[in-house]
Formats: C-alpha cells, sequence, structure tokens
C-alpha cells in the first residue's frame, strides 16, 4: 500500500506580529485560522474597524490540503507588491487554512515597489514567527450503521486502529459518524466490511 503526506500545518487562533517601520511607515501582520472563504472579510472588516486610520489592509489566503485555493489582495498598492509577497510567506512556511493580512500606517514617505515588497514580506514573515504552527492529520469522514448486538465488534476495531468517533447514537440500530486518518482509510474501511454486518456510507 502506497503512503502519501496525509499531514498538514496551520494554525489554531489568532496571532499579532510585531511592528515593522519603514521611512515612517508602520506594517503589522496579523494571521488567522480560516476554513472558509466567507471567513475572510469577517476578519478584515475587524482589522479595518481596530485600525481605522490605516490606509492598506493588503492580504492573502490559502485554503484546502489537497484541492488548493488562494488569493491576494494589494488593497490600492502598486500591483503585485504586497499580496503576492504575503503570500510568499505563506507557501515558504508550507501552511494552509490560513488568512494572512498585513495592515499600512503610511508615513508620508514613498517605499517604492521594491520597498513595499520586502515590507510585506517581513511584516507576513513577523507574524509567523510568533504563530504556533501545528501540524494535523488529513482525515476521511464517514458514517457506519450497524446492529446493537454488534457493538463490541465495531468498538475493537475502532480502539485498535484509533478511530475517532464523532458523533454515536445507540439504539436497536447504532449510527456512529467516525474519522480516519487517510493513511489508514483503506485498512479500517476493510477491517469494517469483513464484519459483514455493517454499512459504510462514505461523505
Amino acid at each position: 500500500m502506497s503512503i502519501f503526506k496525509d499531514t498538514y500545518k496551520t494554525i489554531e487562533k489568532p496571532y499579532e506580529g510585531e511592528v515593522y517601520k519603514a521611512k515612517g511607515s508602520k506594517f503589522i501582520g496579523y494571521a488567522f485560522p480560516v476554513i472558509d472563504e466567507s471567513q475572510v472579510s469577517e476578519f478584515i472588516n475587524q482589522l479595518k474597524s481596530k485600525h481605522h486610520k490605516a490606509r492598506h489592509w493588503c492580504y492573502a489566503w490559502q485554503l484546502g490540503t489537497e484541492k488548493i485555493r488562494f488569493r491576494s489582495n494589494d488593497d490600492g498598492e502598486p500591483n503585485n507588491s504586497a499580496g503576492q509577497p504575503i503570500y510568499g510567506q505563506i507557501l515558504s512556511n508550507e501552511v494552509t487554512n490560513i488568512l494572512l493580512v498585513v495592515v499600512r500606517y503610511f508615513g508620508g514617505t514613498k517605499l517604492g515597489v521594491g520597498g513595499l515588497i520586502s515590507a510585506y514580506k517581513i511584516a507576513a514573515q513577523y507574524v509567523l514567527e510568533v504563530s504556533d504552527i501545528i501540524e494535523k492529520t488529513i482525515d476521511v469522514i464517514f458514517d457506519i450503521s450497524f446492529e446493537y448486538k454488534d457493538l463490541n465488534k465495531v468498538l475493537r476495531i475502532i480502539k485498535d486502529n484509533k478511530v475517532t468517533v464523532i458523533s454515536q447514537k445507540m439504539e436497536y440500530d447504532c449510527d456512529f459518524k467516525i474519522s480516519v486518518r487517510k493513511n489508514d482509510f483503506d485498512k479500517v474501511k476493510q477491517a469494517l466490511k469483513d464484519l459483514r454486518c455493517i454499512r459504510i456510507i462514505e461523505e
């Protein structure tokens, strides 16, 4: 059986980076955990409210573990001078399900495209340096149904394979929603099938 990479790196809570200063301008990086694109605007609006005197709120995000989606936004800065350098730090740190926002207070002196690229990169780097980046497994979630008399057999497989039970209903008929690490999925699925008393419903 082939073993594929079934882990990914992300964060579990928001972080704020150290302020980076360049020619009077201030750049402050923020990192947020996201699992859906709709969360992006919510977090950016929070920062616009907190930093209402700032000039720019540039950002980049990446979602997914196998099918990757991403976007970057320069928010009025010269093309590719802000969003792309921020996204570059997401790639460098190999993190996903994350939003990075860099808030800029303009100091009155233009930095030029090169200066902006450097400043946004450093501010994004600063916040990731203070973020607790964790590794998670890519899991497969599915439902199983069986009769109560077979419960002990099922629980043995769950225990032996360190399967996570997300929810359960135990009456005459039992319904479990379980989560299995991707690389263990085929083995667990086969063990359940071998019982010949279980109905498996994959999402």
